[in-house]
């Protein structure tokens, strides 16, 4: 911790790069954890129902899965979204890349955010192309549809769908050109997103994770734990 501490303390370009593990003392679950969303029992498998081949066949079936376990209305920022949100405001942190898609760091008030997998908050129609807010799906009791009648589809990055080419750049180059990369709640095993962090130049990697991951061995610091807990014990 007292690294850490010293870490942040002497930069002003620090980059946080996140994932579900973020989110989870927000009381969101995980995806891969023992209590996770991919250790749940469903009819498909959670990676079946979210492909965008599933999407397209059996909208309603999609829709009962997202509606259930993809929408967290009542989460709110935790310690680490409220940290990384006074980092920035301090102008230490320079930019958050997430693979979350909850909105939580905009919620906490994070400005400079790059959400690699989309946003619930964020939903077009697939005839118009009319844009919809959260309150679109949630309200909807089953396949949302638009008054042209198309269906209303979240701008979450569905198995199969590539990632938006803008958001992996402007990461890339806010991974390349920083001095500290912290990176915490996040198992690194999800691609093309954990490759990210290859473009890294520095020798000031932190990775802060419950677990172990494949890119201990890269890092200059290592912490396992919560990344909420660890955060909130960093002064300004």
């Amino acid at each position: 911790m007292d690294t850490l501490q010293d870490l942040i303390a002497n930069s002003h370009n620090i980059v946080f790069f996140g994932g579900a593990g973020t989110s989870t003392e927000s009381g969101i679950p995980d995806f891969r954890s023992v209590d996770g969303l991919y250790n749940t029992q469903y009819e498909y498998p959670p990676e079946t129902i979210l492909s965008h081949d599933f999407f397209m066949k059996n909208p309603k079936e999609f829709y009962r899965f997202y509606h259930q376990k993809m929408i967290h209305k009542q989460a709110k920022p935790n310690a680490a979204h409220i940290k990384l949100a006074e980092l920035e405001k301090a102008g230490k942190l320079k930019a958050v890349i997430t693979q979350n898609i909850d909105g939580l760091h905009q919620a906490a008030g994070s400005q400079n955010v790059w959400e690699l997998h989309g946003s619930i908050h964020r939903n077009h129609c697939m005839k118009c192309g009319k844009f919809f807010d959260l309150s679109a799906i949630d309200n909807a009791d089953n396949i949302p549809i638009c008054s042209c009648g198309g269906i209303i589809k979240p701008d979450v990055v569905l198995y199969g769908e590539g990632l938006d080419n803008a958001v992996v750049s402007r990461s890339i180059d806010a991974i390349t050109n920083c001095d500290v990369l912290i990176v915490g709640g996040t198992s690194l095993s999800v691609y093309p997103a954990a490759g990210l962090i290859r473009y890294y130049q520095g020798n000031k990697l932190v990775l802060i994770n419950k677990s172990v991951t494949p890119y201990d061995h890269y890092a200059n610091l290592c912490i396992n734990d919560a990344i909420g807990q660890v955060l909130s014990a960093i002064t300004l």
